[in-house]
């Protein structure tokens, strides 16, 4: 039942991967379903990725009883399924505050364990890590095993296969694990996963499994053992010969819930001493009929939720994704030639409604970003109007084939960002605080930066309208804000709010959703004595020509973004009104260089100096002292 539940059981004499391997098989067998409960009974409380956990329960126990952690290194691709490997090496009592400010990453977190080598938590990455690290203890002359946890998913990733390559190509001991549960964040897509599922849905699959656990048992420590059967199920097994082709020895499929079974093949893997891959098996959701229900994600990383029931304990709201979801859907049914794409993310980026509206204009690429955007390239070349929609964080995977593919051919291209801005409690690599600054170098590309609902679904339209290149509209992961309403326009900017007419002491540029802030802050700036006026640029690359006019008849400018200071927004207005020749002073809020922590994301907003009380600090400040300076200045000589 695990601690706090009335029962102590096996699991609160477990601290170390060496209070695993002490045990018995059978308590091991007793152990996973402890862990099993544990996470259910945890994450309920703080959410979190609960399906792709209990997937791997029997997985990373095995994983800990036959290698040696931290010395043979076991690295996880995304990371986000490390919460048994957390449980297993001491960190279960710190569970009640996962993802919390100050509390367990929900990710493979460096700081944390020595047990973590990576923690990087974007997809596909962990091959490349692993080919790096066991080339480096070579050249320390060390022979050890490292682990690398990969998914049918992230096999999707070219990066994956770039590491095989080169893993294939050596002989180091290097021991690849698939966990093949047919699923990314969704369905996983492509040939590779067709293949996959192909072998998974045969009749005698089971029969298969079957026959490679009892060769196991009989001859535990042949390499012939690794085929598990003779050549004519060798046929049934279509992606043996796949990667055999690449000089990697196979062994699988295994059941991926079967510990006994588990075992003996990374036992297999182990001693084999050269590159090897092991297929298991699993099932997202495993062991928690709710999660097993759920067609769609499996509760791949639900909000806090009720046990018995797996639904969520808050009710739904509707979210700036939701407005996404509903508009590209609208356009799709007046533009024929609107074709939507994303890269493994079709539910959590809002595409699933425009793809059961037209799945003939859907394309799910798999992970695979790079591939995403020339392919958008390849449909603009061929006259359709392309929607890219990718969480922020993942543009970054894609950058060269956006500058060079689509921005140098001028393609109308439509990237949709979501999840831009500081993201909370995903952590430091699910941020989205650097697309103004990647974006901001890219020629002939436009970037609109929406404040509420009413001006996303305005932004979407005007960026799919755009046909002289690629067009950018971003949206963050906090709260939607239903309106924030202009009072008038100065040119092509939006004025949301001011305390006097004419020149202003300060005039705040308030980026996307800085502007809720920022409007909370201006009238305590207003109470501090200084004349504000608070602007909307909305469409920050190209920057409205209106933007020079009005810092001209100000004492002091500031800007305000939810991106990083250095190349971002900010730096381009101070850019652009050198240019203009216009001396106003400039001071710029953004994020600082270094990556956030993950935590709450206002208690991650607020450490920022993001939140309204610190943007109210900050300006007051900022004008106080300008006005000193100006007096003494302009003070007479003695």
């Amino acid at each position: 039942m695990g601690e706090g539940s009335g029962m102590t059981g096996l699991l609160s004499g477990v601290s170390s991967p060496e209070d695993v391997r002490r045990l018995s098989f059978e308590d091991r067998v007793a152990l996973c379903a402890e862990i099993r409960e544990f996470l259910i009974r945890t994450v309920s409380a703080t959410g979190g990725h609960i399906g792709p956990n209990l997937g791997v329960v029997e997985l990373t126990v095995a994983l800990h009883v036959v290698f040696d952690s931290p010395a043979e290194p076991i690295l996880f691709d995304t990371g986000h399924q490390t919460y048994v490997h957390k449980v297993l090496t001491g960190r279960r009592e710190g569970f009640e505050r996962l993802r919390q400010t100050d509390g367990l990453s929900g990710y493979a977190a460096r700081e944390e364990s020595e047990h973590d080598w990576i923690e990087n938590s974007h997809a596909s990455t962990a091959l490349s890590y692993a080919d790096g690290l066991a080339k480096g203890l070579e050249l320390r002359g060390e022979r050890r095993c490292v682990v690398a946890v990969t998914g049918d998913g992230a096999l999707t990733g070219g990066m994956t296969w770039e590491a095989l390559n080169n893993i294939a190509a050596a002989r180091r001991p290097v021991v690849i694990v698939v966990n093949d549960n047919g699923r990314s964040y969704s369905p996983t897509a492509g040939a590779l996963a067709d293949r996959l599922a192909k072998l998974r849905l045969q009749p005698g699959y089971e029969r298969v499994l079957d026959s490679v656990k009892g060769a196991l048992e009989r001859a535990p420590l042949v390499y012939d053992v690794l085929h598990g059967v003779k050549r004519g199920v060798k046929d049934l097994l279509a992606p043996q010969g796949m990667f055999e082709d690449l000089g990697l020895k196979y062994v699988g499929p295994v059941d991926g819930h079967d510990l006994a079974a588990l075992e003996r093949a990374f036992t297999l893997a182990k001693n084999f001493g050269e590159p090897v891959l092991v297929h298991a098996v699993t099932r997202k959701g495993h062991g928690y009929a709710p999660a097993e229900d759920d067609d769609v994600e499996q509760m791949h990383a639900p909000a806090a939720f009720d046990i018995a029931t797996g639904r969520p304990l808050a009710a739904k709201k509707r979210t700036w994704t939701s407005v996404f979801a509903d508009e590209i859907t609208a356009l799709g049914a007046e533009r024929e030639d609107l074709v939507a794409i994303t890269a493994a993310m079709r539910e959590p980026t809002g595409l699933g409604k425009f793809a059961r509206a037209f799945p003939e204009r859907f394309h799910d690429v798999g992970i695979a970003e790079q591939h995403a955007m020339t392919s958008a390239a390849g449909l603009a070349s061929a006259g359709a109007h392309p929607v890219v929609a990718l969480y922020s964080t993942f543009l970054n995977r894609a950058f060269d084939q956006l500058l060079f593919d689509v921005a140098l051919h001028r393609l109308p291209v439509t990237l949709v960002l979501d999840r831009a801005g500081v993201t909370g409690a995903d952590g430091p690599s699910h941020n989205g605080v650097w697309d103004y600054a990647l974006l901001g170098m890219v020629p002939g590309l436009v970037q609109a930066a929406p404040r509420d609902e009413a001006t996303l679904q305005a932004a979407l339209r005007e960026a799919v309208a755009h046909d002289k290149g690629p067009s950018v509209v971003r949206f963050p992961k906090s709260p939607l804000v239903t309106s924030v309403p202009a009072i008038r326009r100065e040119g092509d900017v939006d004025v949301l709010w001011e305390s006097g007419e004419g020149d202003v002491d300060v005039l705040v540029v308030a980026i996307g959703t800085m502007a809720t802030d920022v409007l909370t802050a201006a009238p305590g700036i207003a109470d501090a004595g200084f004349t504000v006026r608070v602007v909307d640029p909305r469409w920050v690359k190209p920057l409205p020509a209106g933007l020079v006019s009005l810092a001209r008849g100000a004492g002091l400018v500031v800007t305000a973004e939810d991106g990083v200071v250095a190349g971002g927004v900010g730096s381009r207005i101070v850019q652009q009104l050198h240019t203009a020749g216009v001396d106003t002073p400039v001071r710029e809020i953004g994020l600082p260089d270094e990556f956030p922590a993950h935590g709450k994301l206002d208690d991650v907003r607020a450490r920022l100096g993001l939140s309204a009380q610190a943007i109210r600090t900050r300006i007051t400040e900022w004008g106080a002292a300008l006005t000193v300076s100006t007096e003494e200045s302009t003070a007479p000589s003695a």
